[in-house]
């Protein structure tokens, strides 16, 4: 996809919203500002996503602060919302690397959809176009091994559209030769679902969860 197309679809998205949502700030673009305006030195790695990024960066600030990254993670957002947001929260910031995990809030149904996980990763697909039209490396994280979605019980086949989506992400991985974080096989326990000892809800991993997870995405940012 050029460029012009991917501005023109990214367009399409914004004009089709509902009135209400743009003035609610639908996007995010609020949310770091500020904080966007304050970085004065280039990010090794912008990691880009949802509330598990946002989260992270609360549980444990000195990983990001002490490996130069900056955490750009709104909780709930769906992949098509955190897309939007690309340009201000990580082109602007102009980092060498952008780790993207996202896509666990479509399979949740939080923007009141039917979750189409090929259009999920359609919109991380995009992300790394722009990435790359941008000289930024994008690496792709896979969803962890969650099952339960507890603040939206009628959804019953999280396991089943978490497979599907990394296996969709990672073939696209593959093609493009991108770096692919395996976050689900870090995560899972022999029966293929989180552990328990690295998350309380199955979707949000807790301090160890995380530091877990930090000491395997280092080795991808070298």
């Amino acid at each position: 996809m050029s460029t012009k197309h991917l501005i023109l679809s990214i367009t399409i998205i914004l004009a089709s919203m509902p009135l209400y949502a743009q003035n609610k700030d639908w996007a995010g673009f609020g949310k770091y500002s500020d904080a966007n305006s304050n970085v004065t030195v280039q990010p090794k790695a912008v990691l880009f996503g949802d509330s598990i990024t946002e989260g992270w960066v609360r549980q444990d600030p000195d990983f990001f602060a002490e490996n130069n990254l900056i955490g750009r993670g709104i909780s709930g957002q769906t992949t098509s919302q955190i897309l939007v947001r690309m340009r201000q929260d990580v082109v602007n910031l102009h980092p060498k690397y952008v780790v993207i995990l996202c896509g666990i809030n479509d399979i949740a149904l939080n923007d009141g959809h039917a979750v189409d996980v090929e259009a999920a990763v359609g919109s991380i697909k995009s992300m790394c176009e722009i990435a790359r039209a941008n000289k930024i490396k994008p690496i792709l994280c896979s969803l962890l091994p969650s099952y339960n979605i507890r603040w939206r019980p009628t959804v019953t086949d999280c396991y089943d559209k978490v497979l599907q989506f990394n296996d969709l992400l990672k073939a696209y991985a593959k093609e493009q030769h991108l770096r692919y974080v395996d976050y689900f096989t870090l995560l899972a326990g022999k029966d293929g679902k989180i552990l328990p000892a690295y998350s309380k809800d199955t979707v949000h991993p807790n301090l160890e969860g995380y530091k877990l997870m930090e000491d395997y995405l280092l080795g991808f940012l070298k």
